[in-house]
């Protein structure tokens, strides 16, 4: 079987790594050949670049300086971990792609979506997700979550303000509109079962669809 490569894409307390790593699991007891992933990071250079970008200490970072790391780490990650495993034939579930550069440096920092996308050709090539998952959710109650969520790391995102997360938001509604074909919305804001079961199913039928037109 040809390899797969699915993203999951959201804004702050989507719950998006939550139910993945609940997929994952589930998939693995099916014996599929499945390989989890996260950006930044991954791999030992990549997550060395993650600590740097998500730092809360690190509040004067400029804006392109951010969308060159996320890149660097994205170029690692990819030459690293990704390619390989799809080349031989696994799933690869990746918690963040291209997409969270585009909405969140390109779109909420106003680096401008053209221009951030050029900056990650350069780092990906020609390589894009079969299928991109997107967990959407207002910012008020994804925070709201996230101040539940104990165990949760604070990162340098956390503390940016609500108009910042709302402009996510509004930059990821522009790539469902440009990537239709690529992207799957679906609603975060319901109880972790009902999103749960839906998730599952969207990605067993990305599974089936991709087997089918080998």
């Amino acid at each position: 079987m040809k390899g797969i490569f699915i993203t999951v894409e959201g804004p702050e307390g989507a719950g998006k790594t939550t139910i993945i790593t609940k997929i994952v699991d589930q998939l693995k007891k099916e014996n599929y050949p499945v390989v989890f992933t996260r950006e930044p990071g991954g791999i030992k250079i990549a997550e060395k670049i993650r600590s740097i970008i998500l730092d809360p200490e690190n509040t004067e970072m400029d804006g392109r300086t951010e969308a060159l790391l996320y890149a660097a780490a994205r170029r690692q990650h990819l030459v690293e971990k990704v390619l390989p495993s799809i080349n031989e034939g696994y799933i690869v579930l990746c918690d963040r792609f291209l997409d969270s550069s585009l909405a969140y440096q390109g779109f909420a920092r106003e680096l401008g979506m053209d221009e951030v996308l050029s900056i990650n050709e350069f780092a990906i090539g020609h390589l894009m997700p079969t299928k991109t998952l997107y967990f959407d959710i207002e910012p008020e109650e994804g925070f709201k979550r996230i101040n539940q969520n104990k165990d949760r790391e604070i990162n340098r995102l956390d503390l940016e303000k609500l108009d910042f997360h709302y402009k996510v938001r509004e930059g990821y509604s522009l790539l469902l509109e440009k990537y239709k074909e690529r992207m799957i919305k679906i609603d975060a804001s319901r109880s972790i079962e009902d999103v749960y079961d839906e998730t599952l199913q969207v990605v067993k039928n990305i599974i089936h669809t991709a087997a089918h037109n080998e």
